[in-house]
């Protein structure tokens, strides 16, 4: 009987061994994530202060485009003035990292864990002041060719060059709009509140032709992964799934629009080429103070300079 009983105590402390390791395991993983929460706290307030001071120097050129088309085109000054919003803490695309890290607060103790992990490290890639001003070269682009040229493309080819009309590099980029899809069945490009007012300049667009002949953008062909949201990646699923079953009932063929990268793209930095991490494995110092991406050292250069001339 003292066997027996000796046997019980023994598997009964294995037991308890056995659960309070899951538990240490468990709380190990919550404690790694709040930390990577408080980093990227503390590299997100940096980023802002770095577009309060303008040292983003692709936030300083976003400003400069704005300012010199409001010039030569009145008639644009208030497009102009709403995309250089994004230079700004106001603008959607640092709004949308503030509220993708909120998010995260409000349910990192809800597993799977690693899935919190690796959404923290995405939005920590994005808050790098050379990524996010790599960013800003849709927005600048799209001043770029609503200028007539005069205004030159930056980060990706010449527009004659790539034979596309204006208005398209924020397509498809959950900041500033999303699909909606009517009683046909057909989905159309939507702009946001302030950003509605582009829907006024530019042609409605509708889903499967833009996926055909989508032409290059920032977002669309390197930023992806990191300017959205796990909700907003589920939605473009939903979207692509939604249209391919739609042509495929109907005979035609259909092409993802992130099927492959689109070519153009030039003078990005470094880290737009380098593939989002995997896993949780920043180091614990914050790479902000190296890579400022500031007007004086940022890699984000354009061979040519503000204004092309006419």
């Amino acid at each position: 009987m003292s066997n027996i009983k000796a046997w019980k105590l023994i598997s009964l402390f294995c037991l308890v061994s056995l659960l309070m390791g899951c538990q240490s395991k468990e709380e190990q993983l919550q404690e790694t994530i709040k930390q990577s929460i408080a980093k990227a706290e503390v590299e997100l307030a940096g980023l802002g202060s770095a577009l309060d001071n303008g040292s983003i120097r692709n936030a300083a050129l976003l400003s400069e485009y704005g300012r010199i088309l409001s010039n030569e085109k009145p008639e644009l000054a208030k497009i102009a003035g709403v995309l250089v919003q994004d230079a700004t803490r106001k603008g959607p695309l640092y709004s949308g990292l503030q509220q993708r890290l909120a998010d995260i607060k409000s349910t990192y103790l809800i597993p799977p864990y690693d899935e919190t992990l690796q959404n923290i490290d995405l939005l920590r890639d994005a808050a790098k002041p050379a990524l996010f001003s790599d960013a800003l070269t849709d927005p600048i682009n799209m001043l770029a060719d609503m200028s007539g040229s005069s205004l030159a493309r930056v980060g990706a080819i010449s527009q004659q060059a790539e034979g596309v009309g204006e208005g398209n590099q924020l397509v498809g980029n959950p900041n500033y709009g999303n699909w909606q899809t009517n009683s046909s069945g057909i989905s159309f490009w939507q702009w946001y509140g302030m950003y509605r007012i582009l829907g006024d300049v530019f042609d409605r667009v509708e889903y499967g032709s833009w996926s055909k002949r989508r032409k290059y953008s920032y977002y669309n062909d390197y930023g992806r992964a990191r300017y959205s949201s796990p909700k907003q990646i589920k939605a473009q699923t939903a979207v692509e799934t939604r249209t391919k079953q739609s042509y495929q009932r109907q005979g035609k063929q259909f092409t993802s629009p992130y099927a492959s990268k689109k070519t153009g793209a030039s003078g990005l930095s470094r880290s737009s080429y380098t593939p989002p991490k995997s896993r949780s494995s920043y180091s614990k110092t914050s790479s902000y103070s190296k890579d400022s991406g500031s007007v004086r050292n940022s890699n984000n250069r354009t061979s040519r300079g503000v204004s092309r001339g006419k």
